[in-house]
């Protein structure tokens, strides 16, 4: 399985968001020049994590982004969500009934088949270890000079 960088991407910048606080909103290009990222694209992913709620944005000249919710109550499966979308990463097709299987008995496919249970089981338990981690807990794991690094080049930089 593949996430692609826009998680990544997400979970920074709402880390960033949280340290920095809710003062004032926090413009996409000033993110985008933090990680040295791509700024039209990072701006789609803080698009997507304002339509799920996790941040809010305000438009103008001195508009950007900040937290819409405390990071307590947003977890990290709520930002996966947010940019990859809630489909189940496998999905089952049932190749097993295609080709030569055509021709088999129905009762051969009465019972889910192993692959797509054990592939769902996995997926299940992936989805729970992230969902059981919320954005304030890995603030809490990261290194205090990253915070106050963030809080600083906020504060000290001109809109």
């Amino acid at each position: 399985m593949r996430m692609s960088e826009g998680v990544e991407w997400g979970l920074h910048c709402c880390l960033t968001l949280a340290w920095v606080g809710d003062e004032e909103p926090v413009p996409a290009a000033k993110l985008a020049v933090w990680f040295d990222l791509p700024p039209a694209y990072l701006n789609k992913q803080l698009q997507a994590l304002v339509r799920a709620g996790i941040l809010s944005s305000t438009p103008g000249a001195r508009g950007g982004f900040r937290m819409a919710r405390p990071p307590e109550r947003i977890t990290l499966m709520d930002v996966v969500t947010a940019i990859e979308g809630p489909d189940d990463v496998f999905r089952c097709t049932e190749i097993r009934q295609r080709g030569e299987g055509a021709g088999a008995p129905a009762r051969e496919f009465q019972r889910a088949c192993g692959i797509a249970t054990a592939m769902r089981r996995a997926e299940l338990a992936w989805r729970r270890e992230l969902a059981a981690q919320t954005l304030a807990d890995i603030m809490a794991t990261a290194p205090p000079r990253a915070a106050d690094r963030t809080r600083r080049h906020y504060e000290h930089t001109a809109r």
